[in-house]
């Protein structure tokens, strides 16, 4: 290792004096004193935040987990995996206070994952995952940050379950499809039905409306005539003409259908005879 060096950027070098930690060398070109100072190593690490042994990467990283099998609460057996993506805030915590980070953030991962997972439903994990991400990013917060670790996420990458899982899935499906069918119908039929009714009591108002008036605007033509009449004659001649007049509608009315045998009452013709009489005499 030479005594002269450059750091890339985003990177550190740890250095230790008589096997202790002495300085943490940020980017740029650096040097260690010779016989003194030597460069800590983490070749454990493998290829994570790592280059070259001893350059301990900064920036973003990303871990996959290994698949585990874990129970969900309904007791459906699943195989699942996620990926944790961290950098480092505190290279000195990450190297000295866990053995082995990378591994470490792996095998917690793998812990948070089946432990979230065995508390709650498969349907829940399939329609919830981002917030299952979450829960879990924040669950391992802490545990990290105790390494000089932030995590910025995780992501659940695959779910899988057996054949017999699947087709009771695509039987649940089928089924609510089919509920979601028939609740549709039934208010697409609620609404026809309330739209008729709300059209039969408008034309039903209408037609009052209708009425009221044309028996208002009668009333107001019989007023008019029969004022007319008293006009013309006293009031009692006039209000037996208008009697009679509506007597006469009236066996209109009954005796409209040919068919029909009218029976006329006895004192019709003498209801008639008064009103011709008086209207005589007063001419």
């Amino acid at each position: 290792m030479p005594l002269v060096y450059t750091i890339p950027q985003n990177h550190v070098v740890m250095i230790n004096r008589f096997g202790k930690h002495a300085r943490v060398q940020r980017d740029g070109l650096r040097f260690k004193i010779p016989f003194i100072e030597s460069i800590l190593h983490v070749y454990e690490w493998g290829e994570v935040a790592n280059k070259r042994g001893f350059f301990i990467e900064l920036s973003e990283q990303q871990t996959d987990t290994a698949k585990r099998q874990c129970q969900t609460l309904d007791n459906v057996t699943i195989k699942a995996d996620a990926s944790v993506y961290w950098r480092i805030t505190d290279p000195v915590r990450a190297v000295y206070d866990i053995d082995i980070l990378p591994k470490s953030i792996s095998d917690i991962a793998l812990n948070a994952l089946r432990s979230n997972i065995g508390s709650i439903k498969l349907d829940q994990l399939l329609s919830e995952r981002q917030g299952l991400n979450e829960r879990i990013a924040a669950q391992l917060a802490d545990t990290f940050a105790k390494w000089g670790v932030l995590v910025t996420r995780v992501e659940i990458q695959e779910i899988e379950y057996n054949d017999e899982t699947a087709e009771a899935m695509m039987q649940e499906m089928a089924a609510e499809r089919k509920k979601r069918a028939v609740i549709a119908e039934a208010e697409g039929e609620a609404n026809a039905i309330e739209a008729r009714a709300t059209a039969e009591a408008n034309a039903t108002l209408i037609r009052a409306q209708a009425q009221a008036e044309a028996l208002k605007l009668l009333a107001e033509a019989e007023g008019d005539y029969l004022a007319q009449l008293s006009e013309k004659s006293s009031a009692e001649i006039a209000g037996q003409v208008v009697l009679s007049q509506k007597y006469i509608d009236g066996m209109k009315a009954i005796s409209a259908n040919p068919s029909d045998k009218v029976f006329l009452p006895n004192g019709f013709q003498g209801m008639f005879e008064l009103s011709t009489t008086n209207t005589k005499t007063k001419s």
